[in-house]
Parts: C-alpha cells; sequence; structure tokens
C-alpha cells in the first residue's frame, strides 16, 4: 500500500472527548473513527491489524476442532422467551426492533440460543457429538455507559464459540483445550506475558467460570495474581475456600487492574433442557447434551495491545498482528534517485509476498518520522540520500532497535 493512496490521515493531538489511551492512539494513527458514544468504525489499517487478530484466533479454534459459523444478527424472540432472556427485567442491554409485517426482533448480544436451536435441528444421536462451533459476527449490547474507547463498545465483533458434549467429563476436556488455546491466542499476538488465567463465579453449573484477564492499569477488574504460579483470581471470589482450593496464600497473591480479554465459561444442560437439545446413547436412553461457551473480543484484544504495548511515539504491534510488516519511509523528492529506490525495494519486497506500506508522500522528514513511530510497523526502512551514500538502506525496529545499513534486500528479511 502506498500512503499517498491512502485516504486516511493521521492527527497530532488526541480526540478530547476519548479518555483511552488506546482510542487517542487508535485514532490518531488513523486506525479507527469514533461515529457516536461506543461505535467505532475500522478504516484500512485498523482492518487489517483486526483481521490479523482473527486469524490468529481462528487458527488455534480450528486447531481444537472448532467449526466456524456465521449466525444471524437478527434474532426470534421466541426462543429467548423459553430461556427467560427476552424480559428486559432479566436482561436490560437488548437493541430491540419492529418488524414492518408485524412482531418484533433483537440485535443479539450473545447467542447460546439461536446456536442451540440449530442444534436440535441436527443433534439425535450420541454418534453426532461432541462438537464445537464458534464465529466471527457483530453484537450488539445497549451498555449503559460505553468507555475504555474499543475495549466496551455498544457494537463490536465477537468470537464465541460453544461446545456440545455428551456427558461432563467430555465437556470438560474441551474445555481445558480451549482454555489451552487461549494462552497460545494472547501469547501470539503479544500479550501472553502479562494475561492470566483467572478463577472467576461459575454461576449455577461449575464451581467456576475462567477470565483471562490482562495487567494493565487502564483495566477495569481488580483481580490477585499469584505470578509464580501464573494464575488469578477474581477479586469477586476471593475467599478462603477458594485459597484452599487453589492452593495459593493469600501472601502469594499481589492486587492488579486488570483488562478482561477473553472469558470461557459451563453451561451445563440449561439451554438444553430449555430447548429441547437432547440426544440417544447407545443403549438407546435418552440424555440432555451438555454445553459451553468461550468468547474473545479481537476488538477488545487489538484495544489491550494497544494499551499495553505502546509507548510515548504512538503504537508498538507485534509482528503477527501488525497492519504491514515493513514500513518503508522515502526521503527525496519524486524522480529523485532515493524516491526510485524506494520504489525498487517496495516491489521486490512484495514481490517475496511481504506486506509492505511504503510512504511516497511529499512531506519532511521529521513528519514522516513521527508518522511512522506513531502507527508502529515493526520495521521502518529508511530510503535516502544519506543512507544510499552509506552503502543501502537504513533499517530500525520499532522496539529498542539502532538504525544500521543494510545493503540489500537480504538483509531485511533477515528483520523481519
Amino acid at each position: 500500500m502506498r500512503q499517498s493512496q491512502l485516504f486516511t490521515k493521521t492527527r497530532k493531538d488526541a480526540p478530547s472527548d476519548e479518555a483511552s489511551k488506546n482510542a487517542q492512539l487508535l485514532i490518531r494513527a488513523g486506525y479507527i473513527s469514533k461515529e457516536m458514544a461506543g461505535v467505532y468504525s475500522f478504516l484500512p489499517l485498523g482492518l487489517r491489524t483486526l483481521n490479523k487478530i482473527m486469524s490468529v484466533i481462528r487458527s488455534e479454534m480450528n486447531a481444537i476442532g472448532g467449526t466456524e459459523v456465521l449466525l444471524s444478527s437478527l434474532q426470534d424472540p421466541e426462543i429467548w422467551k423459553k430461556t427467560g432472556r427476552w424480559d428486559d427485567k432479566n436482561v436490560d442491554v437488548w437493541f430491540k426492533g419492529e418488524i414492518a409485517g408485524g412482531g418484533e426482533a433483537g440485535f443479539g448480544w450473545t447467542h447460546e440460543e439461536a446456536i442451540t436451536r440449530i442444534a436440535s435441528r441436527n443433534v439425535s444421536s450420541y454418534r453426532d457429538l461432541p462438537f464445537s462451533a464458534y464465529q466471527f459476527q457483530n453484537k450488539f449490547r445497549n451498555e449503559l455507559r460505553a468507555k475504555s474507547g474499543i475495549m466496551r463498545t455498544r457494537e463490536f465483533i465477537m468470537k464465541d464459540m460453544y461446545s456440545f458434549s455428551r456427558d461432563e467429563k467430555e465437556h470438560q476436556e474441551f474445555y481445558n483445550s480451549c482454555a489451552e488455546a487461549y494462552n497460545r491466542i494472547f501469547k501470539r499476538v503479544g500479550i501472553g506475558g502479562e494475561t492470566y488465567k483467572t478463577f472467576a463465579s461459575g454461576g449455577a453449573f461449575s464451581k467456576y467460570s475462567h477470565e483471562f484477564q490482562t495487567i494493565s492499569s487502564a483495566g477495569e477488574d481488580i483481580i490477585y495474581v499469584a505470578k509464580d504460579k501464573k494464575i488469578a483470581i477474581n477479586k469477586e471470589v476471593l475467599n478462603e475456600e477458594v485459597l484452599k482450593d487453589l492452593q495459593v496464600s493469600r501472601d502469594e497473591l499481589t492486587e492488579e487492574k486488570a483488562i478482561e480479554v477473553g472469558n470461557i465459561f459451563s453451561l451445563g444442560t440449561r439451554f438444553s433442557d430449555a430447548l429441547g437439545l437432547r440426544y440417544k446413547d447407545d443403549k438407546g436412553e435418552e440424555g440432555a447434551v451438555v454445553m459451553g461457551c468461550y468468547g474473545i473480543g479481537p476488538a477488545r484484544v487489538m484495544g489491550t495491545v494497544a494499551e499495553v504495548l505502546s509507548d510515548d511515539s504512538g503504537l508498538v504491534w507485534p509482528k503477527e498482528i501488525a497492519p504491514f510488516s515493513v514500513h518503508i519511509v522515502s526521503i527525496g523528492e519524486e524522480g529523485s534517485d532515493a524516491f526510485k529506490k524506494a520504489l525498487e525495494l517496495y516491489d521486490e519486497l512484495v514481490g517475496r509476498g511481504l506486506e509492505v506500506l511504503i510512504d511516497d508522500r511529499e512531506l519532511r522528514a521529521g513528519e514522516k518520522f513521527a508518522d511512522a513511530d506513531l502507527i508502529g510497523i515493526p520495521l521502518r526502512v529508511v530510503v535516502s540520500e544519506k543512507s544510499l551514500k552509506g552503502g543501502g538502506y537504513e533499517a530500525k525496529e520499532r522496539v529498542g532497535g539502532e538504525s544500521r545499513i543494510i545493503k540489500d534486500i537480504h538483509g531485511i528479511l533477515s528483520l523481519v
């Protein structure tokens, strides 16, 4: 991509109505656009990063046997009435609307009811189980107060997975494999070192559920962390019984603010019972399907990375989720040797299959360098008369890297 053809612009100043660092940086860098409170659009750079995060999540869900689907956003009230979750007295986050021909529809904020009804149309025998299905889909939650930038919004993409098992043992095996997959996801997107599997309230169907919490001063939750054991406990469930269960002493724990980036829950047979999802075992006896649900918000992950890994100069993207691998900065007027060499390098790197952004705009060098730091691509390569006289291209990694002269494309490839 050429920056001269990128219609979005960077901004020097943070928006006055944004308090969160992630929104300030992402808007300034041209990744997102605020449409109204709690609603953001993803611009070209932001969409590339969001898609990279979704690709990481997708690969790990596929690796544990997940099958991808796409369920409807519009929801049938009848199935939600069966579980008691259509009534605003029980669930107060619905966006609802009237259908022109009569009746109502809701905009899905989660999809347990919808996927359970689909499963009931396809499951009758133990041979149909176990399975898991996941999706990436826009959710709508009528939050009383949207806040924290793209980490708590009224419209957002969610990866929600649902598992269907014959019994509790089979369910627990999948539950544990999903927890391990989540750990891999957070490591791949660059926040694994600060993200902890956190014990939280399990509701009616299990003693605990698990959140994945990333330590950050921008967090809304309070957790207690045993760093040596790589576990944490949500403040809401911290008591002597839990400490005994987890074999952790109070002295081992440190209090931290944290951002919830994922969660996994056992659902038992609540939705199966309400919506008639049953199967016959190998003896012909009928049983209810045991379910679980597993959520990650890709945009919330993106906002968390922006909060945790950014520095005073701007965003800092890990290689796997950066919008581009290389940012070429051309210093020289159009038609100059440096400009021509920058375009040649761009074509050669793209020809090698790399994703490259080239700053070919007619701006001062200082403006280009400031924008490059703000945008946060892992490797910057400067092509200028000075670098060419010095023997090649000036390469600098976004974090902790010293500028160095790279003679040819092979040196650049070794840094990507």
